[in-house]
């Protein structure tokens, strides 16, 4: 009786415990972030789409949003699509205005009041940089400044032109241009000026919002920097830059990391020539870049420089595309809750859709953002769907075994080193993450655009001869003219290194040198000479004083060997002070999941080893351009492999081979002995040294 008195009791106690998980189960989908909205009044309401939004959403349209009242019950709204742009203009008449000793100008008659929200100029004369100021007005007495400070300029040989001005929408007939000349000679007036029609859902500015940007190492002539996006697949539309004052004529590219084939690569996103020039104090810029929308948070803007120094970036703004707005109708006004950032949703299908035909007319309140919360942690987002270990794999067959630093479960990368690049196969086909019992962690790798760098010793030159001397004397008893040449042994961080770029800058001012790169090549002969083979050359030359010399670049093969020789070709001048050596090597890093508690290893150097294959590339959308925590390697250790360099099958080859050869010469031993036992012994056939009559 008690042992069911206990089994019901257990059975009470499991069933209310499930009633109690089931009541406290979410009955809502999770979200990873929460935002209050204030509503504007009462009725009808327009909240914009801001950068917290995109930034925190599963999806650039927007599907998983979702709106909720002080009840928790669901608020439906409508996402509107932006307007298209309006492009009707209607031409004005030019009315002269009197000029005083700083200004002159004109106004522009349309013919009647309408909504426009746009100017446009043609037919001055170029070349012109002209500041001004716009007015607005209805009835030509009382005017509205629209555009307090503005600047419109055609400059044709700088490829420079800006010869429309936007201004807040309104109704106006009469529009007043009037030009500051106080730092430049006054202008004709336009042959025709034309105001744009204005839509009541006329586009907005274009949202802009202030990335974060770092610098990242990079080969001579070049600038590149890392920009930073607030969230995954924005719809960005261009990138404007700030730089230092003065003229500029660069090209620049925009490029992000996309999965190739079975790995991540840099794609160019948008192009542009950055122009800037300078008159008078007054300045006509284009640092935009159009691109395409990114699918990750992190682009690579890289700049030629030329002969230039390297581009002084102040800051970086992203342009976003025109934005959709979201309508939603408040009964009593009371604080709304937005949740949003769930990949598994789809986008919600409200009655109010019957309003949407009608929103034209509609008078709407403007909505507010309210503070945003996080509902959900980065790391539970970033964990893999896959499993964390994959299939077991011999480690003792590598050279060569890295260990990786801990990490909290997530995502995570390693950056290759000049070691890994050296003791790797070339197309770093051999390289494994093992874990736990020698079971892969799947990777992608991902070969980044930036150089990877790394400082050379650069000792002191062999000491040549010095200049001088009887040349005629030289030529008439055959003497071989001194050398003049300057050579530093550099040792390469190891040997086996992929190819490369040798950067050299020098604090000379004026000078004029041919350098070249070369390796000393042993022979068989040991009683010839080695020879010098000559992997790269060049002549450097500078002859200006005011500036510092240029940096000179040589590129190097593969080496299989560590140790190089630079030489430098003086002629009869002092030796060219060389002030540092770069190494310059392809940029690599290895993107993963790192599983929760494992002590994993980077291993490699197993030749003939084919790619691996891993599930994980169909994860790269949430892998490319997720910024998770950079790992360093361990110094290196030799494997298994390191330490017994020949596999068991040499080793029995090789075993076989000494052993034939060792019997094959006991045989021979054997027989000479036999075919000497034979002629010594009596009445054996006669020898050469037994006389004939002995018989």
């Amino acid at each position: 009786m008690r042992t069911i008195i206990k089994t019901g009791s257990a059975c009470v106690f499991l069933l209310g415990f499930v009633l109690a998980a089931l009541a406290q189960a979410p009955g809502r989908p999770a979200f990873n972030f929460e935002r209050e909205v204030r509503p504007g009044g009462k009725g009808a309401n327009r909240l914009a789409v801001d950068v917290g939004l995109l930034s925190g959403a599963a999806s650039p349209i927007l599907s998983d949003l979702r709106l909720y009242d002080n009840r928790g019950r669901e608020a439906p709204y409508l996402l509107v699509p932006p307007p298209s742009p309006a492009r009707r203009w209607m031409p004005g008449r030019i009315l002269p205005v009197a000029a005083t000793k700083d200004t002159s100008g004109f106004e522009v008659d349309v013919g009647q009041a309408v909504l426009t929200d746009r100017l446009q100029l043609t037919g001055i004369r170029a070349p012109f940089l002209k500041r001004f100021r716009l007015e607005g007005s209805g009835d030509r007495a009382h005017w509205t400044l629209l555009v307090a400070e503005g600047t419109l300029f055609d400059l044709p040989e700088e490829r420079l032109r800006q010869t429309e001005t936007g201004f807040p929408a309104g109704e106006y007939r009469y529009f007043r241009v009037t030009w500051d000349d106080r730092r430049s000679g006054r202008v004709q007036p336009p042959a025709l000026a034309s105001a744009r029609f204005a839509e009541p859902l006329a586009l907005p500015p274009p949202l802009s919002w202030p990335a974060e940007f770092q610098r990242l190492p990079s080969e001579p002539g070049r600038s590149r920097f890392q920009v930073r996006l607030p969230g995954r697949r924005l719809p960005v539309a261009a990138l404007e830059l700030d730089v230092a004052p003065g003229h500029l004529l660069r090209p620049a590219r925009v490029l992000e990391a996309r999965l190739s084939g079975d790995k991540i690569t840099p794609v160019t996103l948008g192009s542009a020539t950055l122009r800037r020039a300078e008159q008078g104090g007054l300045v006509a810029a284009d640092l935009r870049i159009p691109t395409g929308p990114p699918e990750g948070r992190e682009l690579d803007l890289v700049v030629d420089d030329g002969n230039n120094p390297t581009l002084a970036l102040l800051g970086v703004s992203i342009e976003f595309a025109p934005l959709p707005w979201i309508y939603f109708e408040s009964g009593a006004g009371e604080t709304l809750a937005a949740r949003f950032g769930n990949d598994s949703l789809s986008a919600p299908r409200y009655d109010l859709e019957a309003m949407r035909e009608q929103l034209p007319r509609v008078r709407t309140a403007e909505a507010n953002w309210g503070e945003t919360r996080r509902l959900l942690t980065q790391q539970a987002a970033e964990v893999s769907p896959l499993p964390p270990l994959g299939a077991p794999i011999n480690t003792s067959q590598f050279r060569y075994s890295r260990k990786i630093a801990g990490a909290a479960p997530g995502l995570a990368s390693v950056r290759l080193d000049a070691a890994v690049l050296a003791h790797s196969n070339p197309g770093l086909e051999d390289l494994r993450i093992a874990g736990p019992e020698g079971r892969q962690v799947p990777y992608l790798l991902e070969r980044r655009d930036e150089p990877l760098s790394l400082d050379l010793l650069l000792g002191s030159p062999r000491a040549a001869p010095p200049p001088g001397g009887d040349r005629r004397r030289e030529r008439q008893t055959g003497a071989q003219p001194p050398d003049r040449r300057s050579r530093y042994a550099l040792t390469l961080p190891y040997a086996g290194l992929p190819a490369s770029q040798l950067v050299l800058t020098a604090t000379a001012r004026v000078f004029q040198r041919s350098v070249s790169v070369a390796i000393s090549r042993p022979v068989e002969d040991p009683r010839s000479e080695p020879t010098v083979q000559t992997l790269a050359d060049a002549d450097w030359r500078h002859a200006d004083p005011d500036t510092a010399a240029p940096l000179l670049v040589l590129n190097l093969p593969r080496l299989k060997t560590a140790e190089v020789t630079l030489v430098i070709d003086e002629g009869d001048n002092a030796p060219l002070p060389v002030s540092s050596v770069r190494l310059l090597l392809p940029s690599h890093r290895l993107r993963f999941f790192h599983p929760a508690g494992a002590k994993l290893r980077l291993l490699y150097g197993l030749p003939r080893l084919a790619p691996p294959r891993y599930d994980i590339a169909l994860l790269a959308p949430r892998l490319v351009g997720v910024s998770g925590t950079e790992l360093p390697l361990a110094p290196e250790e030799g494997g298994a492999a390191a330490a017994a360099p020949f596999p068991a099958q040499k080793i029995i080859f090789w075993g076989v081979l000494v052993a034939a050869v060792l019997i094959l010469l006991v045989l021979l031993l054997r027989l000479l002995r036999t075919e000497e036992t034979t002629a010594s012994t009596p009445g054996s056939a006669a020898s050469p040294e037994t006389p004939p009559d002995a018989r």
